[in-house]
């Protein structure tokens, strides 16, 4: 037997998920997991955030007993399902295009340099099957599928953003200065960077489907049809003028590949360019980040409004808390989704009350 959830319970998950993608469904999406301390057994090694960046020597097998232990040890509360995710950083895509990867633990992340210094002409990313990172993401796959069966949710690694991925070749001032001086250089690449972006979603996706329940990225959300968290993170720095050029007609064409798109709103600086995305029609919602120092979630009801005036989803980032003062905000939180809750297991009885209050009526755990 697959390890996992079986078929019937993915059909209960996607029947709530599947109305949230729709608009049907009056209430918020809340994945939680609660932690089991009657199933915690020792892993020889243990998931983490970073945990696929450490050591390549480490085999996939070994990887994956350890998520088991993790995913064993929780139970999951109505919108949520076993889920992996194989981190090896925002933007990884730019490592198979010949960047420099530096892995970085302590910060829980990854920067990608350019093997040199390197102009324009320099600049070429045909498709590579050769990188070491792609090869360890592939093995990984291959060998959580064919243990799996279907029974875990793999999610796509964050391949990242097509200027983002640019940046990492020019990065500081360089890309900044390039959008003026050099403005069908930074377009050719663009397109070159989504050619491959493409490629390989098509390549991972080979391994995954049809024997994973669906799609998912690092953001978490549950689809059975194409579904990823879009992003650009380095438009954070440029005007809506640019981003008109630069950013939103690439971002189209990829909505255009995907059934349910969204995308990753990361900050302040990024809201010029909110109503710009807002129009475009195969947008299916938008992951707002107020991001760190900002001001807390329910100071900004009037970018939920917008994104759901123009019928749009959204992901929110917070907890409970913030999500109750949003929802004093808004009037209801139909069309929210929530990342996936970790409660304490003192904790579950006042936050099963809590969802109650918010329209949950199914409040079972299931286990694996």
């Amino acid at each position: 037997m697959a390890f996992g959830f079986t078929t019937d319970e993915w059909r209960q998950v996607d029947a709530n998920w599947g109305a949230w993608w729709r608009g049907e469904l009056e209430r918020p999406i809340i994945p939680f997991v609660v932690d089991l301390p009657d199933r915690q057994s020792p892993a020889s090694i243990e998931p983490s955030w970073v945990l696929f960046n450490v050591d390549f020597s480490i085999s996939a097998s070994t990887l994956i007993d350890g998520w088991e232990a993790s995913l064993r040890s929780r139970g999951y509360g109505c919108d949520a399902f076993p889920i992996a995710f194989p981190n090896f950083g925002p933007g990884v895509i730019a490592a198979y295009l010949g960047a420099t990867p530096e892995p970085r633990p302590e910060d829980n992340t990854v920067w990608f340099h350019p093997p040199r210094n390197l102009t324009y002409p320099d600049i070429h990313w045909p498709f590579n099957e050769d990188s070491e990172w792609f090869r360890r993401l592939l093995a990984i796959y291959q060998e959580a599928i064919a243990r799996w069966r279907g029974g875990v949710l793999l999610t796509l690694t964050d391949l990242g953003g097509n200027l983002d991925v640019l940046a990492s070749f020019r990065p500081g001032e360089a890309l900044l200065l390039d959008l003026y001086d050099r403005p069908q250089d930074v377009e050719r690449l663009l397109w070159e960077a989504h050619e491959r972006w493409w490629q390989y979603w098509d390549r991972f996706n080979g391994v995954l489907q049809p024997a994973n329940p669906g799609y998912s990225s690092w953001a978490g959300l549950f689809s059975t049809t194409p579904h990823y968290m879009l992003q650009c993170d380095f438009c954070y720095l440029i005007s809506p003028k640019m981003f008109d050029r630069f950013v939103k007609p690439e971002l189209v064409a990829s909505c255009k590949k995907l059934d349910r798109a969204f995308y990753h709103l990361d900050g302040p600086g990024q809201l010029p360019h909110l109503d710009r995305l807002l129009e475009i029609d195969t947008l299916a919602g938008v992951q707002w980040i107020p991001g760190a120092g900002a001001a807390p979630a329910h100071q900004w009801v009037d970018v939920y409004r917008r994104i759901r005036a123009a019928g749009k989803l959204v992901q929110f980032q917070d907890g409970l808390d913030e999500l109750e003062r949003v929802a004093q905000g808004l009037g209801s939180l139909k069309g929210f989704c929530t990342f996936q809750q970790w409660v304490a297991h003192d904790q579950q009885d006042d936050f099963l009350r809590r969802l109650e209050r918010l329209g949950f009526d199914d409040l079972s755990l299931r286990t694996i």
